[in-house]
């Protein structure tokens, strides 16, 4: 996983100042200067308004009574498109852009659904409590020190 990391830390610099300076080549540094800001606030717009849909949305899984993990997902990847589209640069800029297109977000976060280990719960309660079909036991644990005694 380090080196991953590494290697994402060096290539993206090196591919984001590669990409600025052949774009600034053939339009100039003014204009791709003014691009660069251009996504940055175009992208800090987008992300705005599908946050906002975002969060409705989630608000209404909960009027329903279902968990709005969904959307708990899609919010977390709205902010790293975010944080790419503030990162100065083409190539973040694109992928930022990508992961606004809701399909392809949702598309991505299935597929990261299925390869994960975590189960979402459907049902839940308008106060935080599981409805009352779930198989939950209620129970309180006790630290005992002596290994010997079972309570």
């Amino acid at each position: 996983m380090f080196k991953w990391l590494f290697l994402l830390f060096l290539l993206v610099p090196i591919a984001e100042i590669y990409v600025l300076i052949e774009v600034g080549e053939v339009i100039g540094a003014g204009w791709t200067i003014l691009f660069v800001i251009a996504t940055a606030v175009l992208g800090a717009w987008l992300v705005k308004l599908q946050g906002l849909v975002t969060m409705q949305r989630a608000q209404e899984s909960i009027r329903r009574g279902e968990t709005p993990a969904l959307e708990m997902l899609e919010g977390m990847t709205l902010f790293i498109s975010g944080f790419l589209l503030l990162i100065p640069g083409f190539v973040t800029d694109a992928v930022g852009f990508l992961l606004l297109i809701p399909t392809l977000r949702r598309a991505l976060l299935m597929k990261l659904i299925r390869n994960s280990n975590v189960i979402f719960r459907q049902q839940w309660s308008a106060r935080g409590r599981y409805s009352q079909n779930d198989d939950v036991i209620e129970g309180e644990v006790i630290k005992d020190d002596d290994q010997r005694h079972i309570r």
